[in-house]
């Protein structure tokens, strides 16, 4: 259905994708992975048209009919409903054609409440009366024809079908005959998501649909793309939403493109092999040039072994070179351990919070205390996001209390984070201005290793934050949070924009946290392996949920209302509270084994560099030449001091790696 054929894709200077080849066919679901900034956004603007190649050649069949989401905000005074049902391109220009409904057409359709067509717009063919009026046979012909085709579209059922969407991208019945410019920016990203659902076609390509949606409205869509008949390509760096739904990965790297077969999981277990393989080969390939390389320096002036040095020669230049697999570099950084954890850090007892007059939580008590991994579930607008300002002090509450310890340092990462970033200000000025009075004692070495560890390296750091993608400016918001050294962190969608990589080096820094973690996420990833507990915000009231997200995601497809997730005489629920209190303490537990198996590898990677530096000094003759005895003796016993202490900090990191995985 879609081929490449050798493509080159730029931005800029800068080579993005280069000999990618590969074909899409019909009706696969398709993942694009890669780092932010990579090119997978790119290469959906080649796919809809709105780029070219710069090199090779992009094929797909004439009169394609894709759908994508508008990255603009849409500018229009349209109700909810009716812009949504816009979508529907073909149904709209057939209503064109079959003319405007009359007064009477318009008044069923209010009557028939928010699921039909909206009135005023061109919902639906004129009439009986209005066709007959039209006067000729011809007319009524081509009248009945186009009713026919409207029948066969769907068009009477298109209003029903919009307010689905809408529902299920988590819109109130109650904002269908809102305009669309009075929503939030997310809200309108949603309701682009809507609208290209809505459409009819043959392709389908999305690029990040999970960042503005809560979890429920994640787990909405998923089920929606599974069913899908179309080609779906999904850029996306959600792993489980990709688990759920595409059977084939192409993953961008280096600027290139591999396909592989399965999902996100079955990919990653693929390269992984593919880099162990290539390892192998390269360490085997390289052993065998040095030996014979060797032999060349040892009798290349000896005229008896001539024939055999040119022989060995011709050997090396038509040795095949096995390029090592492009790994790029990861982000390994960590939370610092807290100053202070005062227990509990928090107590919230019969609190109630709103704006103004409008109550949104109400009766809520609840205490945080170091340890706790707690992750909040609900629906949209359930007010998840009012009880995360709460905690973080940033809306007081109407009635009840709030008691916060003396040495709490909160951490507040809110979805709006990015907004707070000065556009002309540089990573470093905002690591400075915003990091808090840890930071303020930094030398510029420090600031600028802390902001390496997140992907700012070089000059980059002196670049103005309006010229970083999203992604950066998510790292960047990520790093300022850590400089503040908190015991307390409360992470609301921490990880919209982040890429794979950052999420999982999140997730490793949360498990290894001496603090307390409060969070609210669409990425189940992040909520199964940082939170042993979760809270459900549902109805004004904050309660425990005695269950897991397979249990949640159960619920919300009984209505959400239909049985109470926190029934004591569910079966499950004391055996998964039991289970999540003891996955608790064996964390606790191993996290000091992960902070030294952490300290080995950082020993043993400066020990192995001395010690391939003395080797390298140890093989030079040079060395002999120029250096005495005495130092000869002193390269010669540093060298075995070095490998006894590898060999003890390996036999150990052996001892803790083995602890480690016994427990998992």
């Amino acid at each position: 259905m879609l081929t490449l054929a050798d493509v080159r894709l730029r931005r800029g200077p800068q080579v993005l994708i280069d000999g990618a080849t590969c074909s899409i066919f019909r009706g696969e679901k398709v993942g694009i992975v890669g780092r932010n900034g990579c090119g997978k956004s790119t290469l959906l603007a080649l796919i809809r048209g709105e780029l070219a190649p710069d090199a090779g050649e992009y094929g797909a069949p004439p009169g394609l009919i894709t759908a994508a989401v508008a990255q603009e905000l849409p500018q229009t005074d349209a109700t909810l409903l009716e812009y949504i049902r816009g979508g529907d391109l073909e149904l709209a220009a057939l209503e064109a054609q079959m003319g405007e409904p009359t007064q009477e057409a318009s008044a069923r359709a209010r009557l028939r409440g928010p699921g039909a067509p909206p009135p005023g717009t061109a919902t639906g063919p004129p009439s009986p009366d209005a066709s007959h009026a039209a006067g000729t046979a011809a007319e009524g012909t081509r009248l009945a024809l186009l009713h026919a085709e409207y029948d066969r579209l769907g068009g009477y059922a298109a209003g029903s079908r919009a307010a689905q969407l809408a529902a299920g991208l988590g819109f109130a019945p109650e904002d269908l005959e809102r305009p669309v410019r009075e929503f939030s920016g997310g809200l309108q990203m949603r309701a682009n998501l809507a609208r290209a659902l809505m459409r009819r076609s043959e392709a389908l390509l999305l690029d990040e649909p999970t960042n503005h949606l809560d979890l429920d409205a994640v787990m909405w869509l998923e089920s929606w793309l599974k069913s899908y008949a179309g080609t779906l390509l999904l850029v996306s760096h959600d792993r489980e939403f990709l688990d759920g739904v595409v059977g084939r990965v192409l993953h961008i790297e280096g600027a290139h493109l591999r396909s592989y077969a399965g999902n996100y999981s079955a990919f990653e277990t693929q390269r992984a092999a593919a880099a162990e393989r290539t390892q192998a080969m390269l360490a085997s390939q390289q052993r065998e040039r040095a030996r014979v390389e060797s032999f060349v320096t040892r009798f290349r002036a000896q005229a008896s072994k001539a024939r055999q040095v040119q022989s060995r020669l011709k050997w090396l230049s038509r040795l095949p070179e096995v390029a090592s697999l492009h790994l790029e570099e990861g982000f390994e950084w960590e939370f610092a351990a807290p100053a202070k954890l005062p227990r509990p850090l928090l107590t919230l007892e019969r609190l109630a919070a709103g704006y103004g007059d409008r109550q949104v939580l109400r009766d809520v008590s609840m205490d945080v205390s170091p340890g706790d991994r707690i992750g909040v579930l609900g629906r949209n607008g359930a007010g998840k996001s009012t009880l995360m300002r709460v905690l973080a002090g940033q809306l007081a509450p109407l009635a009840g209390n709030l008691e916060t310890a003396p040495d709490v340092a909160t951490g507040f990462f809110a979805q709006l984070e990015l907004e707070h970033l000065d556009a002309d200000g540089t990573a470093m000025g905002e690591l400075e201005r915003r990091g808090g009075e840890v930071q303020a004692r930094w030398t510029e070495l420090e600031r600028r290793n802390h902001l390496g560890r997140f992907g700012f390296r070089g000059d980059r750091v002196f670049e103005p934050t309006r010229q970083f993608s999203g992604g950066e400016r998510a790292r960047l918001a990520l790093a300022i949070l850590v400089a503040r050294k908190p015991n307390l962190l409360l992470l609301d969608e921490p990880t919209n924009h982040l890429d794979l990589d950052m999420r999982h080096a999140l997730l490793v820094a949360l498990q290894d946290f001496a603090g307390a973690v409060v969070v609210v996420s669409h990425d189940r990833a992040l909520l199964r392996g940082a939170c042993d507990r979760f809270l459900l915000v549902a109805d004004g009231t904050v309660a425990p949920f005695e269950g897991d997200l397979e249990d949640y995601a159960a619920w919300l497809a009984r209505g959400a209302g239909a049985g109470s997730p926190e029934d004591p005489d569910a079966p499950s629920a004391p055996s998964r509270r039991e289970q999540r209190r003891l996955e608790a303490q064996v964390r606790n537990r191993l996290t000091p084994l992960r902070a030294e198996q952490r300290k080995l590898e950082a020993a043993l990677e400066r020990l192995a560099a001395e010690r391939s530096g003395i080797e390298s000094r140890l093989a030079d003759p040079a060395t002999y030449a120029a250096a005495g005895a005495a130092e000869q003796r002193c390269l010669s016993a540093r060298h075995g001091e070095l490998s006894r202490e590898i060999s003890d900090l390996e036999e150990r990191w052996l001892e803790v790696a083995a602890t480690l995985e016994a427990a998992v």
